[in-house]
């Protein structure tokens, strides 16, 4: 089975995969050309993880607003 493009995983799958890339590669028991895919692939999850968290971030600063009175404006996803 092909492996989800990480932009369409979610956060905490992304994390238990790189979780489980980063065990592979520290216990050196894999291919040169292995483990350079599976850094490559731990590199977009990664990113991938990290664009999701800024997202969430910026989300719950704009609820976190403390001005009641401040017009209400739609979150843009396409900033990131």
């Amino acid at each position: 089975m092909a492996a989800k493009k990480p932009e369409n995983m979610a956060f905490e799958a992304a994390l238990d995969e790189l979780d489980s890339i980063v065990n592979e590669l520290e216990s050196g028991d894999i291919a040169l050309e292995d483990a350079l895919k599976k850094f490559e692939r731990g590199i977009a999850l990664a990113r991938s993880s990290q664009q999701k968290l800024t997202q969430a971030e910026q989300r719950v600063e704009i609820l976190l607003q403390a001005d009641d009175q401040a017009p209400l404006t739609e979150f843009d996803a396409s900033n990131e």
